[in-house]
């Protein structure tokens, strides 16, 4: 990414409404956004698109989340990508094994949005 670059971000996203309202807030934060709305389409566009950051769901048809960040940090290409996991899911075991699985970070949903950019910026910074 260079300086005048808006900062590509993969959405992996199945509900619908979600996916709308988080990328509408982003893309007004200055983020180019992608949504994928299953964990295979994830895995494939991020190894396509190489994207700055990920933001993955957990519970997804085709492929879960977990499953697809696993597949994300085996691929030379994805490897190093930071991975935001988003969940409803709030215990503390759950956010545990998003992070065992490989992601670099975790929000709990309904997403504080504020909380959520701070998170993103401090993983783009590593």
């Amino acid at each position: 990414m260079t300086q005048n670059q808006k900062p590509t971000v993969l959405y992996v996203e199945d509900n619908d409404d979600n996916a709308y309202m988080l990328s509408r807030r982003l893309k007004r934060r200055g983020f180019d956004v992608h949504i994928a709305t299953d964990g295979e389409s994830g895995v494939n566009m991020a190894r396509k698109l190489r994207p700055d950051i990920i933001l993955m769901d957990l519970n997804l048809p085709v492929l879960d989340g977990w499953s697809a960040i696993k597949l994300l940090r085996s691929d030379t290409d994805t490897h190093a990508t930071p991975i935001i996991a988003v969940s409803s899911h709030v215990l503390p075991e759950e956010r545990e094994k998003a992070l065992q699985a490989g992601s670099s970070n975790y929000e709990t949903k309904p997403i504080d949005f504020e909380r959520l950019l701070v998170k993103i910026h401090d993983c783009l910074k590593h």
